[in-house]
Order: C-alpha cells, then sequence, then structure tokens
C-alpha cells in the first residue's frame, strides 16, 4: 500500500507546543504585582497534581513562565513624591478628556482595569514628568498634561 493512504496518529499531526515568550528586558514589578506572580506560581504548582495528561503539558509550560518570571521579578522602588515612576497612579489630560492609570509592571498590566505596563507607549511618556508638566506624546509636542500623581 502506498505511504500515501497510511493513516497516521492524529498526535503526528499536532503543532508543536512552544514556549511562552518573555518580554525582552528587566521584569520590573510592583510589590503589588510580585505577589499576584507568586499567587499565579502556587494557583498552577497545585493544579499539576490534578491535571489530565494532554492539559499537564500546557500547565507545566505556563508553570516556567510564571516560575522564571518569579525569579526575574525586580520589585522597583516607590518613585519620589510627585515624579511619575512605576507604581504610580497618574491622571492626565489627553484629547479633551481627564483620565487616570496605574503604570506597573507587564504581567501586572490590565487596560481595561487602567493599569498599564511600563513599557507601553503611554507609560514611557509618562515616566519622569511632574504634576504641571506637558509631556511629547503620538508624535505630537505637548499633548499629554499631568494633572496628578499619587
Amino acid at each position: 500500500m502506498s505511504v500515501a493512504f497510511r493513516r497516521e496518529s492524529d498526535e503526528e499531526h499536532l503543532e508543536p507546543k512552544f514556549e511562552r515568550p518573555i518580554a525582552p528586558g528587566p521584569n520590573l514589578v510592583t510589590p503589588r504585582g510580585l505577589a499576584l506572580i507568586g499567587a499565579k506560581v502556587e494557583e498552577l504548582e497545585a493544579a499539576v497534581a490534578s491535571a489530565a495528561p494532554l492539559d499537564r503539558d500546557a500547565v507545566l509550560r505556563e508553570l516556567r513562565y510564571w516560575h522564571t518570571r518569579q525569579t526575574t521579578a525586580e520589585v522597583v522602588p516607590t518613585p519620589p513624591a510627585g515624579v511619575i515612576g512605576i507604581g504610580s497612579r497618574v491622571t492626565y489630560h489627553l484629547a479633551g478628556a481627564d483620565r487616570t492609570v496605574e503604570i506597573v509592571g507587564g504581567d501586572e498590566a490590565d487596560p481595561a482595569e487602567g493599569r498599564i505596563g511600563f513599557q507601553a507607549p503611554l507609560a514611557r511618556a509618562l515616566i519622569g514628568a511632574e504634576v504641571g508638566e506637558r509631556v511629547d506624546f503620538a508624535g505630537k509636542a505637548e499633548a499629554v498634561e499631568i494633572i496628578g500623581v499619587a
């Protein structure tokens, strides 16, 4: 019989599973972010024992990612009062509206909750600024006015 008609197992046709990519650069986190990473590691360690054989590889892959993030985490010090840094809650005026965001580590970011990673373009524009300053953003000079920093 021709090789073309031979049925092979479904396992041979599955796409290979690659490791979850890790963002380049330092793994800067807030104290809250470090606690969230620790909680995720504990959750996944508990899930490994109860995972079905097919799911076990996926859980172990996630666990490797979070272990790496935990061991490389660098907790950033609190920025000086009034200066924007990682861990700051910033109120700013942009495009006719006032908005508030918190600048956090990459794994802690959740834009829907108002948390943006320090690598985000807006965060990079804001870091180092102080209340009353205007910063360039999205190719526009002085596009963002800083209203408050906490």
